[in-house]
């Protein structure tokens, strides 16, 4: 056997192998993306409510505020979306700085990603403005129409906060007026939350911590990868 006959051998092997393996994968492969629902709805019993045999999960529910341009921005704004979401302050000179410096890591992760937006909401409404959040934006360097920043009415988004989001979040100045220290003011998450295209919670991280917002971007990318079965699938 000649050596241009043994070449074209290994040559022939290296190139159908792979091919015979991806239709394998295609034709049989098992798809093990997967990821959970988090926040199951409760009855007034406090048990776990089901739809069937299925379990029935909290979702985001709708709401209005006013971002950093001072355009309306609502929860339409999010449907079909993966989006990521964190309330914070301007003034806040503890947890903020860390948060949106890991919401600033993950926009620049999914700069590219339309289907990925950032959504922080202001824990005090009041001082943070329209002008103010542009600012802070510049700050973070926030990209237009990727990361948005919230703020309007305060109970809207307190009851945004606890009831839909299922985060807790206070105004300390409310109960004791004492308080002047504007960081021991507002008490609100670290935690980031994963929303998904049908406003289900997928992950909830803790903002602060650089392994944390590691596995919200891998999450994150496992969700689009999801995403993208489902697509193909149809």
């Amino acid at each position: 056997m000649s050596k241009n006959t043994v070449k074209a051998g290994i040559l022939i092997v290296i190139l159908v192998i792979p091919a015979f393996i991806f239709i394998f994968l295609k034709l049989f492969g098992n798809n093990y993306y997967k990821l959970p629902y988090l926040m199951p709805e409760l009855t007034e019993e406090g048990q776990v409510m089901m739809k069937g045999a299925d379990t029935v999960y909290h979702r985001i529910p709708d709401f209005e505020l006013i971002d950093q341009n001072g355009q309306k921005f609502s929860s339409a704004q999010t449907k079909g979306k993966i989006y990521v979401a964190d309330f914070f302050f301007t003034r806040c000179g503890t947890i903020c700085p860390k948060l949106s410096s890991s919401m600033l890591r993950v926009q620049d992760i999914f700069a590219n990603d339309a289907d990925v937006l950032m959504v922080s909401h202001s824990v005090d409404p009041t001082h943070d403005t329209p002008a103010v959040m542009k600012e802070y934006a510049k700050k973070y360097e926030a990209h237009e129409g990727k990361w948005f920043f919230l703020t309007g009415d305060k109970k809207s988004i307190y009851d945004l906060a606890i009831k839909g989001y299922k985060l807790p979040v206070a105004d300390a100045s409310e109960y004791d007026k004492n308080i002047k220290n504007v960081d021991e003011m507002f008490i609100h998450s670290e935690k980031i939350l994963l929303i998904d295209k049908e406003g289900y919670i997928r992950g909830i991280y803790d903002g602060t911590f650089n392994a944390d917002v590691e596995r919200l971007i891998a999450e994150v990318k496992v969700l689009q990868e999801i995403y993208k079965d489902q697509k193909t699938s149809r």
